[in-house]
């Protein structure tokens, strides 16, 4: 797979060259640019002789995640400077303030359907996707997922799922073709690595629900206290550029609810290194089933905090409920 990425690295290195080559010749200061060209060329140098990807300070490896958003990056973040150091926070600052911006309201009610959420990032940014759309024809469009990775990287695939989904609901596909589009254009827009796990879910004024599951954690309806689990009909989105994806219809009671979520809660570690996994998950909403879904966050999260007991958390966590009024 590192061949893979090198290859789709040195491809988008070389295209950027040419781009700005062009763009030297046809502007009076172009002072940046060239050195932008420097740049490029300074890392298909690295690329020739086996050295990129490592820090020119020390030698050891710049992170990845960096080096998936900017592969000019030559020195890790131990070795960056104090004026260096501060430029990346202010950046990261307003990354996390762009992203805030992304998320739809945290209450949201619809056509006899309340929705409340969680968005919580293990550090600035996050990598998990959480939306709400409502349609022309009165649809309640709600998606959550999750980008392959941590950080800045994922950060910006979850933006781009975020335009895509906003840009192609208006078109009015089937919800699973609306999926099949939205996984061929991140795929081709991508490197290889990048994927996301997506539940993509449309709810009209009369209870009925369709959802498109493509390789995420199930979604857990509760119905008259029980908790029944809704497994994946497809891959991550973005894995191949002709995916095909497959639904599941279903129609929701008054009181009935989805519960949404992210590995950052199933796979969160106590102090022993016991993970919270989806059943205690599945036995808490049972007995929670009543309540409304900001409360019903409310109470899982208090929950998980029990069991965490102070373990630090490394991941992003997003929990979503949506429940038939």
């Amino acid at each position: 797979m590192a061949t893979v990425i090198d290859a789709a690295m040195r491809e988008q290195l070389v295209e950027r060259r040419q781009r700005l080559e062009a763009a030297v010749v046809v502007r009076d200061d172009e002072t940046q640019l060239r050195h932008l060209l420097e740049e490029v060329d300074a890392a298909l140098a690295r690329m020739d002789v086996g050295t990129f990807g490592l820090c020119a300070v020390c030698q050891d490896p710049v992170e990845a995640e960096r080096l998936m958003t900017d592969p000019l990056v030559a020195v890790c973040l131990g070795c960056l400077s104090p004026t260096e150091r501060r430029a990346l926070e202010e950046d990261l600052e307003l990354a996390a303030t762009i992203q805030a911006g992304l998320l739809p309201r945290r209450e949201f009610a619809h056509d006899g359907w309340q929705v409340s959420y969680h968005y919580e990032a293990a550090s600035l940014v996050s990598g998990d996707y959480c939306d709400l759309v409502t349609a022309e024809d009165g649809s309640l469009y709600f998606m959550l997922g999750d980008v392959a990775g941590k950080g800045v990287a994922a950060s910006l695939l979850m933006s781009q799922l975020h335009a895509m989904f906003r840009a192609l609901i208006p078109a009015g596909l089937p919800l699973v073709k609306l999926v099949e589009r939205a996984s061929r254009i991140f795929c081709e827009s991508t490197l290889p690595t990048h994927y996301a796990t997506l539940v993509c879910g449309k709810a009209d004024s009369a209870g009925n629900v369709e959802i498109c599951n493509a390789g995420h954690l199930p979604p857990l309806l509760l119905h008259a206290g029980e908790a029944t689990a809704l497994e994946a009909t497809g891959l991550p989105v973005g894995i191949f550029c002709n995916e095909e994806f497959t639904s599941c219809r279903l129609k929701l009671d008054a009181g009935d609810t989805l519960f949404l979520f992210t590995d950052g809660l199933s796979e969160s570690r106590s102090p022993l290194g016991d993970e919270y996994t989806t059943e205690r998950l599945l036995a808490l909403l049972c007995g929670s089933h009543e309540l409304l879904p900001r409360q019903l966050i409310a109470a899982s999260l208090r929950d998980l905090e029990d069991f965490c007991a102070g373990a630090p958390r490394h991941d992003d966590l997003t929990v979503m409920a949506l429940r038939r009024a």
